[in-house]
């Protein structure tokens, strides 16, 4: 569910990178002038379309093709089709949603996030209550039923999940046989990995604070293998970032950079991708989507590409892995209404969950449905038949504004890994404001 930012299916977006910090006032200001703009053509287009379509407003380009391809096999299954409409800009995308909520001019669908993201628009009470259509699709056996937090809001569900994507480690199955490694299954395997690859000459692990938002990446891959159960209260305010464990994954993290095993901190995910395929790299941490990237830089599964979930610390913990999945959402005030309503109903259908993931070319919700990348397939069924836990993402866990200056404060430790003490507390002062605005709008 993301220039100088890197973009891709699924991935987060933001504002601006940490170097551009100090102009944030400018880049705001023009943001908003932007959005200003783009509401206003976004609004123009939100005068409804002809019968039998219905839009749906989004921010990357990268999915237009995939719900054009979903719309198409809806055309067959409930007479609808779904139109794509794409706002690239994430600051004016979230203004626009934001602001056309509250008036009679918004899109009828959109694209968003899952999580705290989604509880936030929710609480405008501009999009529709979707517990029945997910009701639905459980019964027929049409999406996970585990994914349902991630799209409740007060006990209803406020959206349905359109991709699903685990956040797994790609790796060259070539470069590690001809070191004689494999795909580790157990945390001193991926450790004696590391330390293989770096004496071999190849950098075990790509790490980066390009685009400001894959700053997260290392700390909830980390915290998730140590403690999956700390990891998911941390995210709900539950537990504190000043407790040891958190400190822990930060101590552990700064001493894979004193082994000198990550990538420079500027290697972004497109350069990292080219990198594992030429053997220059040895392992990336992303969600299931970078597969279309790694196989458009010459990725063949079972040969030069292969994934793997990073095992678990600590053995004794519940298995877990870290997912992500856009929310696809219906508007109040939409002036198609009545057809976006039908749209939620068909939209995990089978027929077009399969025309949606295998042109994303990510993993699918309806468990029906296979990937079409064999790699995200066979990851997919592991997920499932070990009845992993899934924790969703770093980007959707907490409120929003928490979320974005937590990134900052990641990245900042990304550069600095001694500051990681420091960084701990600066995060929980942020997070003891933050939960107390949420919990007291949550009183209202």
């Amino acid at each position: 569910m993301s220039g100088s930012r890197h973009r891709a299916p699924g991935a987060p977006g933001a504002p601006e990178a940490p170097s551009a910090a100090p102009g944030r006032r400018t880049v705001l200001l023009a943001a908003a002038a932007t959005a200003t703009g783009a509401l206003a053509t976004a609004c123009g287009t939100a005068e409804g379309q002809p019968p039998g379509k219905v839009a749906v407003l989004g921010d990357s380009a990268a999915w237009e093709k995939p719900m054009a391809a979903a719309g198409a096999a809806m055309k067959s299954v409930a007479a609808l089709r779904l139109v794509p409409e794409v706002n690239p800009s994430l600051e004016s995308f979230e203004q626009i949603v934001k602001s056309s909520l509250r008036t009679s001019k918004t899109p009828d669908m959109l694209k968003y996030w899952s999580g705290y993201r989604l509880q936030d628009l929710a609480r405008t009470g501009g999009i529709e209550d979707l517990t029945r259509q997910w009701d639905s699709a459980v019964r027929r056996g049409w999406v996970d039923p585990s994914l349902r937090e991630a799209f409740t809001y007060r006990r209803r569900v406020y959206g349905l999940p359109m991709n699903l994507a685990y956040w797994v480690f790609f790796y060259n199955p070539e470069v590690f046989r001809e070191h004689r490694l494999k795909a580790p299954d157990t945390w001193d395997g991926f450790l004696t990995a590391c330390t293989r690859l770096k004496k071999s000459g190849i950098t075990p692990l790509h790490g980066t604070a390009d685009g400001r938002w894959p700053s997260f990446i290392w700390f909830q891959e980390i915290l998730s293998r140590q403690d999956p159960a700390f990891y998911d209260d941390l995210m709900n305010g539950r537990e504190r970032y000043t407790d040891p464990r958190a400190e822990r994954a930060l101590r552990t993290l700064a001493s894979f950079f004193d082994k000198d095993w990550f990538t420079p901190m500027d290697m972004n995910h497109n350069d990292a991708a080219a990198a594992l395929l030429h053997g220059k790299v040895g392992m990336v941490p992303c969600g299931t989507w970078l597969g279309s990237t790694l196989a458009a830089a010459g990725g063949r599964p079972g040969d030069n590409l292969g994934a793997f979930v990073l095992p678990m610390a600590d053995p004794k913990t519940r298995p877990s892995v870290i997912f992500e999945s856009s929310a696809l959402v219906a508007t109040v005030k939409g002036p198609d209404r009545t057809e976006a309503l039908r749209a939620t109903r068909a939209w995990l259908h089978p027929a077009v969950m399969k025309a949606f993931s295998h042109s994303l070319q990510d993993g699918c919700p309806n468990p029906e449905v296979a990937a079409a990348n064999p790699v995200i397939d066979s990851l997919a069924k592991k997920v499932r038949g070990d009845k992993l836990w899934l924790l969703n993402r770093f980007w959707e866990q907490g409120p929003p504004e928490l979320v974005e200056a937590t990134v900052d404060d990641l990245a900042g430790f990304l550069l600095n890994p001694s500051s990681y003490r420091g960084t701990l507390r600066t995060m929980q002062d942020r997070a003891d404001e933050a939960w107390r605005v949420w919990r007291e709008a949550e009183e209202t």
